[in-house]
């Protein structure tokens, strides 16, 4: 292929940098406009560009190429993809090199799973840095190596779409990028055309000074101009139109519909801890805490969820964790008010487990400590709970400052006003029936959300009493099963902690229809914001949130204070004793039927087989909108081949044997036709044999062969037998495949699916001017001219 003008290849890249930019800028969001997402695009942009230069000018073959690209992708990814992972952020080592050749096949997942903004760990810049890489290098390839320049448009659309996909809902500049993405591409192609129809030197009559370059460049810079003026008219009416036109509901994106990699299940639920932290671990500090203010408490985890032994996260509600990606930009949401916000430092001393202690809605959070490149690879986040787990899990010398939101303490006058939210809670299964019962009891003739919230609080706090069962305290057994929910709300005096009140007040509320949750944590029993605080087993709480519009999850706590203490039970009458006497024996007893185990083991509801679309449909659902996309690319290639086998059935078996032996001509000049060797409508057989010898140096004696045994069929008396008619069709085959021998597998492709044949024959049978048939006949010989 003949070299072009260098200023022909800087034109082309900087045309198409400026397209594949705008392509990648759809991930801008996802990657929260990071530095490191810049430099890991334009770089991939860059180097992908440069090695498809490299190949023309240097005449790489197919194996030198793919050689370099992986050693660009190694050597400059190591700075621009994985940067975190390498030695002083530049140097590649064992880790490095992994995450690079994981990442090619792992970083796409990930980069769906993770909460935006996905930062730098893990290899989620590879999916940046190797798409623009990969399409800039088939981008240059096309626009250099092949004739036609539409073919160019397919990898730079792809980038386009990788920004879609694998992007968020807030597309940044949706309307603008698109006008002048489009506008670009239009004009870059019919620039190209223009120097391929009117400069067939390939552009080296622009450097000359006669006249018939200056009319030339004359020409093309109206042509630019007029072609600019329409496409910003075009735009600046799609942009004022798109508004009333686009639907009001939310952009959907891929990572919407991907379930984030965590298994709740794999956790238990840290109430079941509750007494463990009273009773063994009261004078323990389990972490120290400064800057929590006055009246603010601990968050660990909230819990929505009951299956008739324990409050658990339900996964498809608050539960969806989310992996922490830039741990500095944390998206929590937009709160409907003003929340205080604040700054915590918490260090670990005795506590361990998954569920990271916080304070709210979370905005960033700064690990410290030996693990803490560890823990921040392992973090997981819920907007919705306000709460996150490790699942590396924390131990002693972790440490951490984060900056909160704390949830919002309004007053009654503010909750009466306030509407309950109108979010969707999780199905509870196995409540007792007392709690139901209990509800109408406590909340009586009271009216409006807030007054029955408030008799139940109410009910709660002021007519049981506390106990956590240790010695020198009533007895109170541990747990929030449906049986110690109903021995609670059942019994005389009402006798429990933290644990069973919140969970009672919960399933109460629920089952009036009230959005509420149980939330386990911690705060002090004396505040100091200067100073850290240490916190121990003693301040372990559990109290509940109910959900309002416009003002959050809001706390109410139904656990009875301290002060109060249990009647003692009454004296029963010593017993006097009586002289013995014998009785008769007791009379048969009729053996009950058992009730039926009304709360299953926890392990039996977890192992209970799931609805298939229930457990799978989400991913059903991408692998049938990613085959759907893939059919509609696939589609007019497809037509085009089942148009060829058709139109080849129908000349192998319709007719009589010579009208069979001609279509098996026909069916030669059509190969032909999609080689780019353009026959002659209307011209004997020989003349377009002539043609076909010319076009391809392989059929010289084969294709006047083929036509002189064509006529013989066509103009003797004699009928060609069946077996002539499958010697020819053979024949036929072999020459067609032998066209396409010397060409490369882009090439055999291309011929395989042009429309070319079926195009000239459409306009053949149309009887188009033949004037005009002679302007669009083009042969093989005046193509490799143009070039």
């Amino acid at each position: 292929m003949k070299k072009l003008p260098l200023w022909r290849y800087g034109v082309d890249a900087a045309v198409l940098g400026a397209a594949l930019a705008l392509g990648a800028f759809g991930l801008w969001d996802a990657y929260g406009g990071s530095t490191s997402f810049l430099l890991a695009s334009l770089g991939g942009i860059i180097a992908g560009l440069g090695l498809a230069w490299a190949n023309v000018y240097f005449r790489w073959g197919t194996w030198q190429t793919a050689g370099a690209f992986a050693l660009v992708y190694l050597v400059l990814g190591t700075p621009l993809a994985v940067p975190r992972e390498a030695s002083y952020f530049v140097l590649p080592n064992l880790e490095s090199l992994r995450t690079l050749l994981s990442g090619v096949v792992l970083s796409w997942k990930d980069m769906l799973t993770v909460a935006p903004p996905v930062g730098s760990f893990g290899g989620v810049l590879i999916v940046a840095f190797l798409s623009t890489l990969l399409s800039s290098l088939l981008a240059g390839l096309a626009a250099w190596h092949l004739r036609s320049a539409y073919y160019t448009v397919i990898p730079v659309l792809a980038m386009f779409v990788v920004g879609i996909i694998f992007g968020t809902r807030n597309v940044p500049l949706p309307i603008a990028r698109s006008v002048v993405f489009i506008a670009l591409l239009i004009g870059w192609l019919a620039w190209r055309r223009h120097i391929g129809r009117q400069l067939p030197a390939g552009g080296d009559v622009l450097e000359r000074g006669s006249e018939e370059a200056k009319g030339s460049r004359e020409l093309l810079l109206r042509r630019v101009a007029l072609g600019t003026a329409v496409l910003l008219g075009a735009g600046g009416l799609t942009a004022a139109a798109t508004p009333l036109l686009s639907p009001n509901s939310p952009r959907q994106v891929l990572r919407d519909v991907l379930e984030p990699p965590v298994d709740l299940y794999d956790y238990p639920s840290p109430l079941t801890d509750f007494r463990k932290y009273v009773k063994t671990m009261s004078k323990s500090t389990l972490f120290t805490v400064q800057g929590l203010p006055e009246g603010q408490r601990i968050r660990l985890a909230a819990l929505d969820s009951y299956n008739g032994m324990v409050f658990t996260v339900d996964p498809e509600s608050s539960g969806s964790y989310s992996p922490v990606g830039d741990s500095t930009q944390i998206r929590s949401g937009s709160s409907e008010a003003q929340r205080p916000e604040g700054k915590l430092q918490i260090t670990v001393d005795g506590y361990s487990g998954v569920w990271v202690p916080g304070g709210g809605k979370l905005e960033s959070i700064d690990l410290g400590g030996p693990r803490s490149d560890e823990l921040a690879r392992s973090l997981f986040y819920s907007p919705d709970a306000e709460t996150m787990l490790s699942s590396q899990g924390l131990q002693q010398g972790d440490s951490y400052s984060m900056n909160v939101q704390f949830p919002l303490a309004p007053g009654d006058q503010e909750l009466s006003d306030a509407k309950l939210g109108g979010l969707r809670m999780p199905k509870l299964a196995n409540v007792p029936p007392m709690a139901g019962t209990k509800a109408v009891d406590f909340i009586g003739a009271s009216k409006g959300d807030l007054n029955r919230i408030r008799s139940l609080e109410t009910a709660l706090s002021t007519g049981g009493f506390l106990s956590h069962g240790t010695e020198g305290e009533p007895q109170s057994l541990s747990g929030h099963g449906a049986g110690r929910i109903t021995s609670l709300l059942s019994a005389k005096e009402m006798i429990g902690d933290d644990e069973q009140f919140a969970a009672a007040m919960v399933l109460m509320a629920r089952e009036q229809g009230i959005p509420a949750r149980v939330v386990m944590g911690f705060y002090p029993r004396q505040y100091n914001p200067a100073q850290p605080v240490a916190i121990t087993g003693a301040d372990v709480h559990a109290w509940v949130e109910i959900n309002y519009e416009g003002l959050g999850w809001v706390p109410f706590n139904p656990t009875p204070t301290k002060n109060d203490e249990p009647t003692p039970p009454e004296k029963e009458p010593k017993a006097v004793p009586q002289p013995q006497v014998l009785q008769p024996p007791p009379p048969a007893q009729k053996v009950p039927d058992l009730p039926p185990q009304t709360a299953p083991d926890p392990q039996a509801l977890q192992e209970q087989p799931q609805n298939l679309i229930a457990q799978y449909g989400q991913i059903i659902l991408v692998i049938a909108i990613a085959l759907g996309s893939i059919l509609v690319l696939l589609a007019p290639f497809l037509l085009i081949a089942l148009l060829k086998k058709r139109r080849r059935t129908k000349r192998a078996t319709s007719g009589s044997t010579s009208q069979r032996i001609d279509g098996g001509w026909q069916e030669l000049l059509s190969a032909a036709t999609d080689h780019r060797v353009m026959t002659q409508a209307g011209a004997t057989r020989r003349e377009n044999a002539a043609l076909l010898a010319a076009g391809f140096s392989s059929l010289d004696e084969q294709a006047h062969a083929l036509a002189r045994r064509a006529d013989e069929a066509n103009f003797s008396a004699r009928q060609p037998t069946e077996a002539e008619v499958k010697e020819y069709w053979e024949e036929v085959q072999r020459q067609s495949t032998a066209m396409g021998e010397k060409m490369g597998t882009w090439q055999k492709l291309r011929a395989k699916y042009s429309p070319r044949s079926l195009v000239h024959e459409l306009l053949g049978r149309v009887n188009l001017n033949p004037k005009f048939m002679d302007n669009i006949k083009l042969t093989k010989n005046t193509e490799q001219a143009g070039d």
